[in-house]
């Protein structure tokens, strides 16, 4: 090795020796919409898919059991909202099915957090569906993508996610000839719609649209809507615990607004309550109640809830 008039050698020896930094496989491509070209290979959205989901098991697992797997989904969709200007007994795998089988990891990986490594998957799952969509690839891989991106984004509740998944299944994926939504899918994805555009959006005349124009025949989701045009809070928790995690998850868009709607009905009817009845009737603590919806009742030692008092009368 030559070394110069000190003695050292060549500082480019010395860099040469250092390790490569660990890229993480989900940030190693950008957006297709931003110039990124090596996604649009077909045997490379497959590779990338599959890290995708190693990295959703390892996400599921790292979790533990369906309670703490929830909270982790739960935490994001605060998250996002905080910042946005706009229940099975087992946890939910976007998969299909919301059974867990295997359990990957990848040890080589940092996770920082959960919260943030369910962010990095939802990221990587647009750069897919953007390099899908940029190399005009439809098949059953491309139908695959999009029910697991549909699924994800409704257990994290981002609709950035699962409504744009939700279209582009039924207004090009389904129409395309060679590879349609089977019966099985095309059930799934426009109850979807239908629940997000009533829940999530308030909309319910195009929520009935929906319904009518993709030719939905779903007793649980007509209860849902009916429920919702009625302010019947009864109906609306017996369909809630019928259904699966995943229009849970959608249903839970429209319950702050019942519940306000319930809360004012005990108002106008009620001058006072039974502590444990009201709590049995909304589905929540009273701590809640104070904290999300303002309510400024009076709660006696007694085990009642005070809600107005009858002055008594002047001579």
């Amino acid at each position: 090795m030559q070394r110069n008039k000190a003695g050292r050698a060549p500082s480019g020896h010395q860099f040469s020796r250092l390790k490569p930094a660990e890229i993480d496989p989900l940030a190693e491509y950008g957006l297709p919409s931003k110039g990124e070209k090596r996604l649009l290979n077909h045997k490379t959205q497959e590779a990338y898919y599959a890290k995708i989901a190693e990295r959703y098991l390892a996400f599921c697992t790292d979790a533990g059991d369906r309670d703490s797997l929830q909270r982790q989904f739960s935490r994001l969709a605060l998250s996002d909202s905080s910042t946005s200007t706009g229940n099975t007994s087992t946890p939910l795998l976007p998969a299909g099915s919301t059974s867990s089988s295997d359990s990957s990891t990848t040890p080589h990986l940092p996770v920082p957090s959960s919260s943030d490594n369910l962010s990095q998957i939802l990221s990587a799952l647009r750069k897919l569906r953007e390099a899908l969509v940029a190399s005009s690839r439809i098949d059953d891989f491309t139908t695959q993508v999009y029910l697991f991106a549909v699924r994800l984004g409704i257990l994290s509740s981002s609709f950035e996610t699962y409504l744009p998944s939700l279209l582009y299944l039924l207004r090009v994926i389904h129409r395309s000839p060679s590879h349609p939504l089977t019966s099985v899918e095309y059930h799934e994805v426009v109850s979807y719609l239908v629940l997000d555009t009533a829940c999530r959006r308030g909309d319910l005349a195009e929520a009935y649209n929906f319904r009518n124009r993709y030719g939905l025949k779903d007793a649980k989701v007509d209860a849902t809507l009916k429920a919702l045009v009625m302010d019947d809070w009864v109906a609306w928790r017996r369909t809630k615990r019928s259904v699966d995690g995943y229009r849970v998850r959608l249903m839970e868009f429209a319950e702050p607004g019942i519940r306000q709607t319930i809360l004012k009905a005990f108002g106008r009817a009620y001058l006072s309550v039974g502590y444990e009845y009201l709590e049995e009737v909304m589905g929540m603590k009273w701590e809640e109640m104070v904290r999300g919806y303002g309510v400024g009742w009076e709660r006696e030692d007694s085990g009642r809830v005070v809600i107005r008092r009858i002055g008594g009368r002047t001579q």
